[in-house]
């Protein structure tokens, strides 16, 4: 970052800089945000429009100390899917609102006895491989999305991804000032001209669809063993957010688990996927891909974050810009996250650095490479229709493994090297 205008997190930003670098916070989250209710069979207007009520609840709650969008959730996609299946979407919602509330509860305890607990299960050595499983375990889908591994890689695909990806990267080296800080915006906006050229895109949808349109509503219904299903989703997301808001500390370096504090930031993203579930949207959660934008622009700005809320909601509501959004190609969602997902991993490396964490150590040594390769290697358990993988089971091991060498070094049983 030596030499990059850093814009912090309560500092004021011009409209005339808040409206470019609000839009490219939005289209960063917008791909993969749109692409659960797809999965889950519903209208993604009212999901844009949750995620943009949701991103400024938790601002609020957070005393705009915490610049975090929130986007639609990945991990409830297999236990949701089988409610779905067997009884319908209003039941999901049911399940959607029980573990926003049970996450609501987690951070009133975490609230009445604090947060150092962190330090000790979750020590440099298991966090910082952790957080850059955030990033790893995304690099296969940003490849997905561009169509790379396919069977066949189409030529229009592999175009459209290269040029968005290139100026995406050669402009956060290349272009000057302000240029610089909106380079994801440009390779967006590039990514989407090579599209159009490639006639990938169609506009038949933007022209049929009204200039206005309410979201489509729906109140949640609850059912024992919907909630049961989805309910073990709450070990998922709790391990996320710590794991998102520990990297977004490091990357704008302030602690926002003690300051505005953990209790607050979960406070914020499970009442939001509360009300989410209860009114017919998907789960939240703090997004990557908004922290990757961070991580590459410098800027932190709360207001640019509120900024891409309102433009959410707004897109919610009008129904030809949220058509026209719509059209941009996976290829050009692919070519920006593959950016960014590397960020993420990377900051997660930094946060080994940026400790110096010694690999003399046995502990250290034995804690990230278990974390690293549990992440990894496709290891998997089943509790009931959750299954634990990737970064949480890793994130799961790096804290029972880190509890237990607290306990062994507090009782002597450790030794010297």
């Amino acid at each position: 970052m030596e030499g990059k205008r850093i814009i912090q997190v309560d500092e004021k930003v011009p409209v005339r800089l808040l409206v470019p670098l609000s839009i490219q916070h939005m289209f960063a989250m917008f791909g993969a945000s749109v692409l659960v209710p797809f999965l889950f069979g519903i209208n993604p207007a009212i999901v844009l429009f949750m995620n943009g009520v949701g991103t400024l609840l938790f601002i609020v709650l957070t005393k705009g100390k915490a610049p975090a969008y929130l986007g639609s959730s990945f991990a409830f996609l297999a236990p949701a899917g089988i409610v779905i299946a067997k009884m319908g979407y209003e039941y999901a919602q049911g399940g959607f609102v029980v573990v926003g509330l049970l996450g609501c509860l987690l951070a009133f305890i975490i609230y009445k006895f604090g947060s150092d607990w962190i330090d000790v299960v979750l020590p440099p050595a298991a966090m910082g491989p952790v957080v850059a499983l955030i990033g790893l375990e995304l690099a296969g889908s940003a490849a997905s999305t561009a169509g790379l591994l396919d069977e066949t890689v189409s030529p229009k695909n592999l175009i459209v991804f290269l040029v968005t990806l290139g100026f995406a990267v050669f402009g956060s080296v290349v272009f000057r000032g302000f240029l610089n800080v909106i380079s994801i915006l440009i390779a967006v906006i590039a990514g989407y001209v090579t599209a159009c050229l490639c006639q990938m895109v169609s506009f038949s949808e933007v022209a049929s669809a009204s200039w206005f349109a309410l979201p489509h509503f729906q109140l949640a219904k609850f059912d024992i063993n919907a909630i049961i299903i989805i309910m073990p989703v709450i070990l998922v997301i709790a391990s996320e957010h710590i794991g998102h808001q520990v990297v977004t500390s490091k990357i704008i370096g302030r602690d926002l688990i003690k300051d505005p504090g953990l209790h607050r930031s979960l406070l914020g993203d499970n009442l939001s996927t509360a009300i989410s579930g209860l009114i017919g949207s998907v789960p939240t959660t703090t997004y990557g891909e908004n922290i990757g934008v961070m991580a590459m622009t410098g800027v932190y700005s709360v207001r640019v974050i509120a900024g891409a809320a309102v433009l959410s909601i707004i897109c919610s509501l009008v129904g030809k810009l949220s058509a026209l959004i719509q059209t941009i190609p996976n290829p050009v969602i692919g070519g920006i996250s593959f950016l960014l997902y590397g960020m993420i991993g990377t900051s997660g490396i930094r946060i080994l650095v940026d400790n110096q964490v010694d690999f003399g150590k046995s502990k250290n040594l034995a804690l990230t490479s278990v974390v690293f390769v549990t992440g990894l290697s496709g290891v998997a358990i089943r509790i009931g229709d959750v299954e634990l993988k990737g970064m949480v089971l890793a994130c799961i091991v790096g804290m029972l493994l880190s509890l237990i060498f607290h306990l062994l070094e507090k009782h002597n049983l450790t030794n010297p090297e």
